[in-house]
Formats: structure tokens, sequence, C-alpha cells
């Protein structure tokens, strides 16, 4: 805070001592507009005393002549950082998220960017549950740690044999990718793993609903194999306008990419679509699953419960931004939606293997954010963070099924402010 105003010149001493309580107070408010989670936007601050770890990028070895590439018909990749120590037989797979191309128009501009090509990747930075830092990352920071690139649209689910679409060639081969990439990782250790955890965030974490089970075949019967999906529990729900604008969104990933034959248990007389939600896909798993998701998704919010088209008065617009901003009557939605998560996970909170930390906050991915898995700022339920609630799940410390009170009940909660909206694909 300024010194209070002056109304006659002070002595020499004093003012020296004022300049030097100034420039602490600048100090203090520079570090405060860092570091408070009111006021970082998207992209949080990263805690430790290191820059996070980069990991090179490997593009899977004769993808091309499997078929398994991404888009644009280039190989798919996956970043891995070898374990250490104790953890050196042991595995965690991160499969990236990144939203989905409903057509044509949307998988071509996809094509252009790293979510549709491994010309545009890039290394990685590990942070989070991908961190070797362990105090970021307590019970897995010296484990095999493999990062999925996401590249071909449909959350690693498609598999069409036919490349000509309207004149333009497009791949969607998203299960032969995840089938290239585990025949890679197998032989490099991953088949010999004591204990193994597939996890993901948003696309990433349906990824992990879709394929949990097939994960846990490849591996070692008397081996503990995990899944944990963050994010990825998306809602079969009306928007504000009362329409099912997702469902909508998700029929047409699933015609374009023939997914209906991706989920044969599903009912006939449903819509293709609502094949892909989490709730019908996790119906079938028997791998113990960990959903981790905030009960306030930001991404969920712009892009399910209010999404283009639903607001046409813009009403929504700072809502969709900062939760702050959101007033009684949007409060009172919010409130609602949470009630329709909390709905659509009871069956699965009933099974006791399984582990749920359903957090106040508005945010997404929280895995992938170091200040919102462990750091001194992360929000707690029960005095837990999130990496704390995991490792005491999956390595059987207590039973875990945190579910945490309305918001703004939690005064942990780190909620983003974003600059911009969610992009949505």
């Amino acid at each position: 805070m300024p010194p209070p105003p002056l109304f006659s010149p002070p002595p020499l001493r004093l003012r020296h001592a004022a300049a030097f309580a100034l420039v602490l107070a600048a100090a203090f408010a520079l570090f405060f507009l860092a570091f408070s989670p009111s006021t970082t936007t998207s992209s949080p601050p990263s805690y430790g005393h290191r820059l996070p770890t980069l990991v090179d990028l490997t593009l899977v070895h004769g993808a091309k002549e499997k078929g398994a590439v991404c888009l644009d018909g280039t190989p798919p990749g996956y970043h891995w950082m070898p374990g250490f120590g104790d953890g050196s037989d042991k595995w965690l797979l991160h499969l990236e998220g990144g939203s989905w191309c409903r057509n044509l128009t949307w998988c071509d501009q996809r094509k252009r960017t790293s979510l549709g090509s491994s010309a545009y990747m890039e290394r990685a930075e590990f942070v989070g549950i991908l961190s070797d830092d362990q105090s970021q990352n307590p019970d897995f920071y010296n484990w095999n740690k493999v990062k999925i690139r996401y590249c071909d649209g449909a959350s690693f689910s498609g598999n069409v044999e036919e490349e000509e679409q309207h004149g333009t060639r497009f791949f969607f081969r998203g299960q032969r990718i995840w089938e290239a990439i585990m025949t890679e990782l197998l032989p490099k250790g991953l088949a010999r793993a004591k204990q193994a955890f597939l996890t993901g965030c948003s696309a990433g974490g349906l990824s992990t609903y879709i394929h949990c089970d097939e994960f846990r075949a490849l591996l070692p019967k008397d081996s503990t194999v995990k899944c944990l999906a963050d994010g990825g529990f998306f809602l079969d729900v009306e928007d504000i306008s009362g329409r099912r604008y997702m469902r909508g969104f998700y029929n047409d990933v699933a015609r374009l990419q023939h997914l209906r034959k991706r989920f044969p248990g599903c009912s006939s007389d449903m819509e293709p679509g609502q094949c892909f939600f989490p709730q019908q896909v996790a119906k079938s798993i028997t791998t113990p699953m960990f959903i981790l998701n905030p009960a306030y998704d930001v991404w969920q919010v712009e892009h399910v419960l209010s999404p283009d088209g639903s607001d046409p008065q813009n009403l929504w617009q700072n809502c969709r931004m900062d939760i702050t901003k959101c007033d009684t009557k949007q409060l009172e939605i919010l409130q609602g939606f949470r009630k329709s998560l909390l709905d659509a996970i009871s069956e699965f909170k009933k099974k006791r293997d399984w582990g749920m930390f359903i957090d106040s906050c508005f945010i997404h991915c929280q895995s992938m954010k170091s200040l919102a898995w462990h750091s001194p700022s992360a929000s707690r339920i029960n005095n837990k963070t999130i990496a704390e609630a995991v490792g005491d799940w999956f390595f059987d410390r207590r039973e875990v099924k945190d579910i945490d009170c309305e918001y703004p009940c939690n005064p942990t909660c780190y909620n983003v402010v974003l600059e911009q909206p969610y992009p949505e694909e």
C-alpha cells in the first residue's frame, strides 16, 4: 500500500524510509499479482526452485506403414522421461487433451497445428503429475513418464480406412495411434511395469475412460494398474438455451469418424454421440478409476453450458471468463450444473476401488498445472491437495471419495480468470 498523503515535507530520513517502504510495497504487490489465484489467467505460474524439465519429441517408428498417423498423415509422437531409483519399473502415461473436430473444416484447421500434425509438435514441459521434482509431485516424480500427443481429433478412438474426404486427404486413425504407441512402449519397459498409471486431461481424460481397460490388458496380471481422468467427465445436459449442444457436437464427431462401431455396447436407440460421453463409456470399465473434475469446469461452462448461439445477448460473457462476475441467476444455474455432475457420477461413487476428487473450483485440467496439482496455493479438500488425494488412492492409503461443498465455500480454490475464451477446437 502507498503511504498516506503528506501535507508538509517530512524530514529527509523519513522521506528515505518512506521510499524504502514504497519499494517493499511494490515488490509485494508484484509478488501477489504473480501468484494470487484470483488474478491468474489460464496459464498459472509454476512453483518450485527450478524450471520445468523439457522433454524431446519421439516420433513413432513405422507408424506410416501401420496407418497409425495424425490427421495430415504425419507420424504421431510422444515424450518419454525415463524413471530412476525405485521408480525405474513404474510407468505413468498421460494422454494429451485438445477438444475434437466435428467436421472437415475444423479437422482441416487442426492439420496446421500440433493437434493434427506432428510437424508442429515441439518439446514438452513436464509439470504437475509429469514433474520430476519431488516437491511438486511427491508420489510419481521418479517414475517413467510419457506424454502422448493428441493429433487425431477424436480422443484416440477413430479407425476409418478411407483417406479421401471430399477431395482432401484426412486420416482418422486415433485407435491405431494408441495401439502403435503402446506397441513401441511395451519393449521399452512398460511390459515389465510393477505399477502403471494411465492418465489424461480434457479430451485426453475422455481417452483415458475409453482406453483404461485396454491399458490394463497389456500389462502383467500381478502389476498394479489404475487410471485417472482429469477434467474429462463431459456432461450430456441442456445448455442455457434449452438445446443439448454437446450431444450435437459429439454426434458430428461420431459420424465423421465412424465411432458407433467403436462402442458396440452402446444401445441402438441412442444417438451416436451419446455413446461418446464418459457417463456411458465408464459403465463398462472394470479397472480402478479416479475421477478428477472441478464442479465448475471452466471449459464446460463455456462450451457445454453456454456455447456459441445459446447467449445472443452476451449476458454470460463475463461469467464465462471469471466466476466472480456471475450474477445470482447465473450462480443458480451453475449450482444446477454441479448437481448434474454429482448425479452423473453417483453410480461410480459406489464402486469401492474407484476414487474421486470433485472440488468447487473454476478451472480445467488440474493435474497438468503445477500450482493446482500440488503447491502452497493448491486447492484442498479435507486439507489434502489433489496430488496427495490421488497418491492416497493409488497406493491404498485411504479411500478417497472427496466431494467439495458448493462455490464459493472453499477458500483454497484456485479459480482461473481468463483473458480470452477457451478455444473450442
